[in-house]
């Protein structure tokens, strides 16, 4: 067994572990609710907009739209292209799922890089928001575990890649800033 058999191996085991111990029909019902609100980045994308439309959060806004837009090059684009990891339930068909079947393959989890990139720009810029920010983007991410449609560790990258995509995007948008600032003066 190589080591990428025994990694994936691994992975399987901790998701229906994970999976079995939360299991419950609340949880059933309520998570193909959570998991939507994470599609396309769709309930952070509608948060930064709402951020664009007041000047005073209008930075904010931009830093998330920018995060998200390059958690999205970065992991739908490129890196599930480049690793092309089946889902779970191709690979196990026994699983049954509460949602419709994903097209795009596994690696990393988009709905949790688009969660923690923009929950990582409210966090650091609007303090008082960071806890409720982080909550639903753990939410989120724990949902892909929950409907078996990811591994964790595609949860993992997804938490890294948007991550890493926040901070790119903030250096990058700072350093506009800052640039932009000194040519007016």
């Amino acid at each position: 067994m190589t080591a990428f058999n025994s990694l994936n191996s691994l992975d399987y085991s901790l998701l229906v572990q994970i999976h079995s111990a939360a299991q419950s029909s609340l949880l059933d019902s309520a998570m193909p609710y959570v998991t939507n609100l994470g599609t396309m980045g769709g309930i952070w994308a509608l948060f930064a907009l709402i951020l664009i439309a007041n000047r005073e959060y209008r930075n904010v806004g931009i830093m998330c739209i920018a995060a998200l837009l390059l958690t999205t090059v970065i992991g739908e684009g490129i890196l599930k292209h480049l690793i092309q990891r089946p889902r779970p339930f191709v690979q196990y068909p026994t699983i049954g799922l509460l949602i419709p079947s994903p097209t795009s393959y596994s690696f990393p989890s988009g709905h949790t890089g688009s969660s923690f990139a923009a929950a990582w720009v409210i966090a650091r810029n609007l303090k008082k928001l960071a806890v409720p920010a982080y909550l639903l983007a753990a939410a989120i991410a724990f949902s892909r575990l929950y409907l078996m449609v990811h591994y964790p560790t595609d949860v993992l990258a997804g938490i890294l890649v948007g991550t890493a995509s926040a901070v790119c995007a903030e250096i990058l948008f700072k350093k506009y800033v800052n640039r932009k600032e000194v040519q007016n003066t």
